[in-house]
């Protein structure tokens, strides 16, 4: 009987401290051995010329939720693992939404019962908390945390998610008792009301207004109030999808003075500007909404300070913050009403499947971070932040068997066509890029090859996490 059931030989394994030409055997879905040879194994992998890098891990997607009436999102928990599956990934991260008025423990066992049986990678769920009556905070958020619900995300603004300042110190509070992780989208809800009103009633109502209504200024000041909220409590947060340099500097600031403050970022923050929402000469007047998503794109200087802040050790983690909606839908992004006011267009792009073949090629291929930090920022520092190291993330004995195999000089133009999501277009149509993935391993099982998804939908399992008790702490 052969001692593997993988061997996957030749490859140079890549990790987020150490780069070494290796070979991997894997039984029972679980890595078990990295040595300079792997003989005996029921199946091998020839993985000569390639990289081996850990399963990728996206942590903030969002998949199968409510928008509001009239308005659907284009991916279920089948697309869209279907399409990270294409992309490299082995794992996502979604959110289940608290309804205001309504109970998180009901939303929470209702959004995990949608992805089971449903998911090609594994799956971990977040939580948003969107009301924090006494019953959330005093009972339902302590014991889903418990059950192993470690994570939740607050918004500083939108109308039915939106907490005050007193409610995210209220819920601060209990995450650090708790031991939870919290994720804080940091826009200041007065200033976009303010700035949206202006516009409309001056006539700036196509997409492009969707980015004049929401200037840096007002991811500075969210983000710093958030900063000092976390340090009046003591509390270590993730500010995400940070988009310019003033968030960016904002964090740099708190981390230099000690703070906990963590920090995600996101391809479209590095690649994409504002002025992809004024079509690009289109003809399309309604050809922006494509690129609508908040925070929005900035300019050119705004991704090269990411960039800077990526280089320096600023942020842990890039994510997709993949929210896919159909373009020419009616219960999309050409809704009736966005066609009114760039206010009512859905908020979000797709890019699961496309986050880690651009984050490459602009990273690594191009120079600006080594294989290393790729690897950190792509996969480990997921794990680490959010509960799944060391099962995830990484490679070596006893982790998960998450692997993905990269072509580094592969060259391929982004299409549309070629593309597993749900939605009808990508942002990144006919971007060229340099590195690819050819093969993605999960639980030891090829599921995805050469652009075929080959598993079936509940491959995937729904994760339970455990919270690290040096993280609970008494206030």
């Amino acid at each position: 009987m052969p001692e593997f059931d993988l061997a996957i030989r030749g490859g140079t394994v890549v990790t987020a401290s150490d780069t070494v030409r290796a070979d991997i055997g894997v039984c029972g879905g679980r890595i078990v051995a990295v040595a300079e040879g792997i003989a005996d194994a029921a199946r091998v992998i020839d993985a000569s010329g390639l990289l081996v890098l850990p399963g990728g891990i996206d942590s903030h997607v969002h998949i199968a939720q409510d928008p509001g009436p009239g308005i659907v999102m284009a991916d279920d928990f089948a697309s869209a693992t279907r399409a990270a599956a294409a992309g490299g990934n082995t794992c996502v991260m979604p959110f289940a939404v608290q309804p205001r008025g309504g109970s998180l423990r009901q939303a929470v066992d209702a959004y995990r019962a949608k992805a089971e049986g449903q998911c090609h990678v594994d799956v971990a769920i977040h939580m948003i908390i969107s009301d924090p009556s006494e019953a959330v905070l005093g009972q339902e958020l302590p014991a889903l945390v418990a059950d192993g619900y470690t994570s939740f995300k607050v918004f500083m603004t939108y109308d039915d998610l939106v907490l005050n300042d007193r409610q995210l110190l209220d819920v601060f509070h209990v995450a650090r008792r708790q031991g939870a992780r919290v994720m804080v989208h940091a826009e200041g809800y007065d200033a976009i009301r303010y700035l949206s009103d202006r516009l409309e009633r001056a006539g700036e109502t196509k997409p492009y207004g969707h980015a004049l209504s929401r200037p840096e200024v007002v991811e500075r000041e969210a983000a710093h109030r958030a900063i000092s909220h976390a340090e009046l409590i003591d509390l270590p947060i993730v500010i995400v999808h940070v988009s310019g340099r003033e968030a960016t500097e904002q964090i740099a600031w708190a981390q230099a003075r000690g703070l906990k403050i963590r920090a995600e970022t996101c391809p479209q923050y590095l690649t994409l500007t504002a002025e992809h929402m004024k079509g690009l000469g289109l003809d399309d007047p309604m050809a922006g909404a494509k690129y609508v998503c908040s925070p929005p794109p900035r300019d050119q200087e705004s991704q090269e300070a990411v960039w800077s802040g990526i280089r320096r050790g600023i942020f842990d983690v890039v994510s997709s913050d993949h929210s896919p909606f159909r373009y020419d839908d009616p219960q999309g992004k050409l809704n009736p009403r966005g066609k009114t006011s760039f206010r009512w267009i859905p908020n979000g792009i797709p890019g699961v499947e496309t986050r880690l073949p651009v984050f490459f090629s602009e990273g690594v291929s191009k120079g600006r971070i080594s294989l290393n930090q790729f690897a950190a920022l792509t996969a480990t520092n997921h794990a680490k932040l959010y509960g799944l190291y060391p099962r995830k993330g990484s490679i070596a004995p006893g982790f998960d068997a998450d692997l993905t195999l990269w072509d580094p000089n592969r060259r391929e133009t982004i299409r549309q066509e070629t593309l597993h999501h749900g939605s009808d277009y990508t942002p990144w149509e006919g971007f060229d890029v340099t590195g690819w993935p050819v093969m993605t391993i999960a639980g030891g099982q090829v599921i995805a090859e050469d652009g075929k998804v080959l598993s079936a939908p509940g491959r995937g399992r729904v994760l339970d996490r455990a919270v690290d008790p040096a993280e609970r702490r008494d206030v």
